[in-house]
């Protein structure tokens, strides 16, 4: 395992070590690859158990108050938590997008132009399907739509 591709346990994709380029080093070279395969697996472990915590969470804490206003705070809590676990359900179906492209040899290019989407992109983003031009034009489209 190269310095580069170590990563530390935490809650986001964010806490790892950066990945050390060298000078003449090929783009989504096998170090590379392995550094967002370890990047991408970490933190869908982590989501993965942020879904047990919660099923968790919800079969123990559940009560049914008296007051109606308890239980509507209640309702609520469960609700916004119910919320973020789908839009982290929809973060690891990406997750497993990108692990994809990684067996397939496609992960770290530009699925609009074909060119390389960069390390630090990446490293900022590692579910990243477009490069950084592709992605402020369809961005700008997307304003412009809606």
């Amino acid at each position: 395992m190269t310095e580069g591709s170590k990563t530390k346990t935490g809650a986001s994709p964010f806490t790892f070590t950066p990945y050390i380029e060298v000078d003449g080093e090929e783009y989504m070279n096998e170090a590379q690859l392995k550094h967002f395969e370890n990047i991408l697996r970490n933190w869908k472990a982590e989501l993965m158990h942020e879904v047990d915590r919660t099923v968790h969470h919800m079969q123990t804490d559940a009560a049914n108050f008296p007051d109606p206003n308890d239980r509507a705070t209640q309702e609520s809590e469960f609700s916004l938590e119910l919320r973020t676990r789908d839009r982290e359900r929809r973060l690891i179906k990406k997750i497993d997008e990108a692990l994809k492209e990684i067996e397939s040899g496609d992960y770290g290019f530009c699925e609009s132009c074909g060119i390389e989407i960069g390390i630090r992109r990446l490293e900022a983003r590692p579910t990243a399907t477009l490069c950084i031009d592709c992605k402020t034009l369809d961005e700008i489209r997307e304003k412009q739509m809606g």
